[in-house]
């Protein structure tokens, strides 16, 4: 063997032992609701690799929101802010950008900012070899990816689908990124299929749950189930997420409640993520419809101990056609029965919950069999879901990406 090879298998041992990877989300790190962007960050992290974290760059243009206005705000001050180290091995750098801007003068100074700004940080942070992960479609527009040694596109949603955002930019990048990149990742039958023509190296992998979190609440006592939750008369059906008008089904929602007083619907999370014109004051009309709001992810696993089930009420919609809910695994992690709309990316799993056409009698009949009747045995909700988790399916992508190196 040459010295140029001894070399090369070196280098590639060094990866394989410790890469140091830019991870550019399209989530911020506090965001209330984590996503895989966070959760992959930490998973890599725990397998020994350096990340730096950078934040979304903004893919919709900013409404006139109060909200959209204090997260720019916020973005300001961090973005003057060096990289901040928030887990081991993780630091997080808020880029200073125009968000929505993907065109014309506004996008020549944000790929600069980026530029410069990951050059800083590199510098500060030492990085080197490093891989880019990324989870934004418009990669390639905002940056030169030949600087990177592996290209590695995650593409967990179908985001041109979401409210505001520039669906012809979003589809023509994405073809060019699964061109380019070394390995493509997807979360969902629908993506795959959608993607598949424009990438040699693509794999599926559903979403996933922090199984040791949520199966806590196996073991939560009555007494220890939130306040709020605990004044409420069983049954309970809850679900857990953001509430928004492209993903959840309102109607369905509100004709379940109204010809069923005596179940207690109970919503955790905050309203309007995404889409800034949710309304759910048909809902909130309804007596036994609770809009709890945000909750920490921590005490998650306490509200799902209180629930008799958990559904995913989703409207069909191109949007939730090439979604894998999150939730779904963490559901099962917690041991709760599970009642969703019958989306593409639930069909194999058909056996551990009952799936629904998005129809109040076929919903309200699934609902009363759960809760009479165990439609799945806890303990098969339970393997499945630990078949699922963050560790494993990093684990995965990181033997399929040393797998590629090494050929």
């Amino acid at each position: 063997m040459n010295r140029c090879k001894i070399r090369q298998n070196i280098y590639n041992q060094e990866l394989s032992l410790l890469a140091h990877i830019v991870l550019l989300s399209t989530a911020d790190w506090d965001h209330p609701l984590w996503t895989n962007k966070q959760h992959v960050a930490c998973s890599l992290a725990d397998e020994g690799h350096y990340i730096l974290y950078v934040e979304s760059l903004g893919l919709r243009s900013v409404n006139a929101t109060s909200k959209d206005w204090i997260r720019i705000f916020k973005r300001l001050i961090k973005g003057l802010s060096p990289p901040r180290n928030v887990y081991k091995n993780i630091w997080v750098w808020s880029p200073l950008v125009i968000p929505g801007s993907s065109k014309g003068i506004f996008l020549i100074i944000n790929k600069f900012m980026l530029f410069f700004g990951i050059y800083i940080a590199r510098k500060i942070l030492r990085l080197r070899c490093e891989w880019l992960w990324t989870y934004n479609p418009l990669t390639t527009k905002l940056l030169n990816i030949k600087n990177f040694s592996q290209i590695i596109y995650h593409a967990v949603d179908a985001i041109q689908e979401q409210p505001n955002m520039p669906r012809e930019i979003i589809e023509s990048e994405e073809k060019k990124l699964c061109l380019k990149a070394n390995n493509v990742f997807v979360t969902s039958p629908a993506i795959y299929r959608r993607l598949k023509p424009y990438s040699h190296n693509i794999k599926y992998y559903s979403n996933c749950c922090d199984y040791n979190h949520f199966s806590k609440a196996l073991n939560i006592k009555r007494n220890n189930i939130p306040e709020d939750l605990m004044i409420l008369k069983s049954p309970v059906i809850g679900f857990v997420g953001a509430i928004s008008n492209y993903k959840l089904d309102f109607s369905l929602i509100y004709e379940l409640a109204k010809n069923n007083k005596m179940w207690n619907f109970v919503f955790i999370g905050p309203v309007s993520e995404g889409e800034a014109n949710t309304d759910t004051s048909l809902i909130d009309s309804l007596p036994n419809i609770h809009l709890f709001g945000y909750r920490p992810y921590s005490v998650l696993p306490s509200y799902c101990a209180g629930f008799d089930l958990a559904w995913l009420p989703l409207q069909k919609n191109p949007y939730t056609h090439s979604m894998f809910p999150m939730k779904f695994f963490e559901y099962l992690a917690a041991g709760l029965p599970v009642v969703a709309t019958s989306i593409d990316s639930l069909q194999e799993f058909s056996n551990e919950a009952i799936l629904c056409e998005v129809d109040y009698k076929h919903f309200e009949s699934a609902i009363k069999s759960s809760l009479t009747t165990s439609y799945c045995d806890l303990e098969l909700r339970l393997n499945l879901a630990k078949q699922y988790t963050y560790k494993k399916r990093t684990q995965s992508m990181l033997h399929d990406i040393q797998e590629l190196i090494n050929a």
